[in-house]
């Protein structure tokens, strides 16, 4: 029988996982609402936070939050060469949303081997923002990088809440969402805004890849696993909602966590793509959406 102490510390990890799930999910949901595509190569923007942030802190020495700042648009602006290079021309020339797609995840692959080839293929790590720790909390350690980004992930759904809902441009990038022709017509340039949603994205990504190095290492192949849980709390999220996609990757980690705690960590994997079946099946709108449409059909 597990131990009630390990369970709480496996659920604690799970929680801090969860939200950088969250996180990467929240950044699907960004180019999604954007221009109705799926981007996977959400993942490599994580890893690329991870290794570009380490790599800045080994070679020059620079303190962490001046290495992160810097990591966040070189970042960023990856995203904005990958929307102008491959998405946009094919965009253009009228590709099905499918072949773009594609062309993302193969993007993604490219990018892993850039790297690879730029920055070697060992892992990478770096110290948690703040030193010392962790807070013990009878028995169960507590890093104190979770509250780093428990701070930094509700910073981040608050932000964009207020930029999707409160701003011209937020406005304009779900309206080129829901019909990028009307959007056009009306004055809104499309292009634009597309490119900005993958810079936003990319960037959100590499935050998310720096909150989690310190927890955990990185290296140029753990954007696959990343994207894919990303995803998958997208999906559990409804695939659109900021706030969604950051519960649906606490419930994922959660989950995950039992899995490991119960079954043992080879099934974390397949917890996932457990969840992501059920979801697809009894939720195809999203848990929450679901459950609402639920709630009313029986008023």
């Amino acid at each position: 029988m597990i131990d009630a102490v390990q369970l709480v510390q496996n659920l604690v990890n799970g929680i801090g996982l969860g939200l950088i799930y969250g996180l990467v999910g929240i950044g699907f949901c960004v180019i999604y609402n954007a221009s109705g595509i799926v981007n996977f190569a959400q993942g490599v923007f994580v890893m690329l936070g991870g290794m570009i942030c380490a790599t800045l802190l080994a070679r020059f020495g620079l303190p962490i939050w001046l290495a992160a700042i810097l990591t966040v648009p070189i970042v960023a602006l990856i995203g904005v060469v990958m929307e102008v290079a491959v998405v946009r021309p094919m965009w253009t020339r009228g590709a099905s949303i499918f072949a773009i797609i594609l062309a993302t995840l193969a993007s993604q692959m490219l990018l892993e081997q850039v790297t690879l080839l730029t920055l070697g293929d060992q892992p990478r790590t770096f110290n948690s923002f703040t030193p010392g720790g962790p807070l013990m909390v009878g028995g169960v350690a507590v890093p104190y990088q979770l509250f780093w980004v428990l701070g930094c992930g509700a910073l981040m759904v608050g932000g964009l809440w207020l930029f999707f809902t409160r701003t011209r441009m937020g406005r304009a990038l779900r309206a080129c969402s829901q019909n990028a022709e009307a959007a056009s017509l009306l004055g809104i340039p499309v292009r634009r805004m597309m490119m900005l949603s993958f810079a936003l994205s990319a960037a959100l990504g590499a935050i998310a890849g720096i909150l989690i190095t310190p927890s955990q290492i990185t290296a140029y192949n753990i954007g696959t696993p990343f994207g894919v849980n990303g995803f998958i709390a997208a999906i559990i999220g409804g695939f659109g909602s900021a706030g969604g996609a950051v519960a649906g990757g606490l419930l994922l980690g959660v989950l995950q966590a039992l899995a490991i705690a119960f079954l043992g960590a080879s099934f974390k994997n397949v917890a996932a793509l457990s969840v992501l079946l059920v979801v697809l099946l009894v939720f195809p709108q999203g848990v929450f959406a679901g459950l609402k449409t639920l709630r009313a059909s029986r008023r």
